[in-house]
């Protein structure tokens, strides 16, 4: 779960993770009075949206004055900001974040997430501070510094010094990183973080080491220990069609392909989209229902597929476990009749009861058509998307 820069640093700022002073507003016309508490001098004035890249989008704006503070807010509140992440579609802009300005002698780049390779945490750090450290890493990759951490110790002082003279920082200012290190560390295993990324962080001409921007990804497993972050959800910065699926326990993820796929377990999700490709189609959507579905849940999923106008055909690829074919066979019949699925479906299932399973879509007068293979289900449902209109 990702939450805005601006509760990120709320959530930081708890463990001792020093942030800039400032406020968070919904309507413009707080903006003056915000900019007037921080001292009435130059703010800045930032779109909040799930995306990086708002900068270059006209989402980080300098005011240098509480007018000029208001005046960008009423610009940014309600426009459709286009990043890079966000897709030509860009995101609209319900709220932004007024902060106090700061004279900036340098930006660095730090961040926490999991080694999945290594088993345990990983910082990363940069000199290259506030671009995008994907480029760097392509372009400049010996800019990229790495320390793993050890659970059983958490971040070791000598590390954090490590990355910071790693990064060109002075004795003053490396002593100040470990105290920021490890309230970021703190921070990420507490809250039970999946990443948390500081670009950047900056060097003030003071001396001083704060997070200028902020995100914090969340591990959703683990939210049901954390009721307080779990209201930080921003409904409207999701896919609607992902924040259903997730009221009935679906794993859904919206694609840009046309060809729906709904099947059990997450690696033989992956599979089935890999082989769709590999037939030449593009898949609409990840959808894992689960191995202990139910006619209801495939129900549920099929009118989270359908509600998605692209799909043109759906590929169904069942291993009978824990859901048995027979099970399957009748929730997908009771289901297209309800609901009057207009695309062909195409069912590829294995497992217990799979010939009652088979027997049931036969009997059933609806017109599946069934397959033996993946690679002959992926074949099928690509021929019958390129043919299909859909109503």
């Amino acid at each position: 779960m990702k939450i805005h820069e601006y509760q990120a640093k709320s959530v930081l700022a708890r463990f001792g993770v020093p942030v800039p002073r400032g406020e968070v507003t919904f309507s413009a016309s707080d903006a003056a009075a915000i900019a007037e508490r921080l001292g009435g001098n130059v703010v800045v004035v930032k779109a909040q949206i799930h995306a990086g890249g708002r900068g270059k989008g006209g989402g980080v704006r300098l005011a240098k004055s509480p007018d000029e503070a208001e005046r960008l807010a009423k610009q940014m509140i309600g426009m459709t900001l286009v990043t890079h992440q966000t897709g030509p579609e860009g995101r609209k802009v319900g709220r932004v974040l007024i902060e106090e300005g700061l004279q900036i002698e340098r930006e660095l780049y730090l961040s926490i997430l999991i080694d999945r390779a290594a088993g345990r945490p990983v910082i990363i750090a940069s000199a290259a501070g506030g671009m995008d450290i994907e480029d760097v890493a392509a372009t400049h990759p010996e800019k990229i510094l790495r320390e793993h951490v050890d659970p059983a110790t958490g971040v070791i002082p000598f590390q954090a010094r490590k990355l910071a003279f790693g990064m060109g920082l002075e004795a003053g200012p490396a002593g100040k990183m470990v105290k920021v290190l490890e309230s970021i560390y703190k921070a990420f295993i507490e809250i039970d973080a999946s990443m948390i990324e500081i670009n950047p962080l900056i060097l003030t001409k003071s001396g001083d080491l704060l997070a200028l921007d902020a995100k914090v990804t969340l591990d959703d497993n683990a939210l049901y220990r954390h009721p307080d972050l779990r209201e930080l959800r921003d409904l409207s910065e999701e896919d609607p069609l992902e924040v259903e699926a997730s009221k009935f326990s679906l794993n859904y993820i919206r694609l840009d392909g046309n060809i729906g796929c709904m099947v059990n377990g997450a690696g033989l999700a992956m599979a089935t989209m890999d082989i769709i490709k590999l037939a030449g189609g593009e898949p609409a959507n990840f959808l894992d229902v689960g191995g202990g579905a139910n006619a209801e849940q495939i129900k549920n999923a099929f009118r989270i597929l359908m509600a998605d106008s692209n799909v043109k055909a759906v590929l169904i690829n069942i291993f009978g476990g824990i859901l048995r074919c027979d099970v399957l066979a009748a929730g997908v019949i009771a289901a297209v009749k309800e609901l009057g699925v207009p695309v062909p479906i195409v069912i590829r299932m294995e497992g217990t009861n799979v010939e009652e399973g088979k027997r049931i879509l036969r009997e059933s007068g609806l017109n599946f058509t069934t397959a033996d293979s993946m690679g002959d289900g992926a074949d099928r449902v690509v021929a019958l998307a390129e043919t299909a209109v859909r109503a």
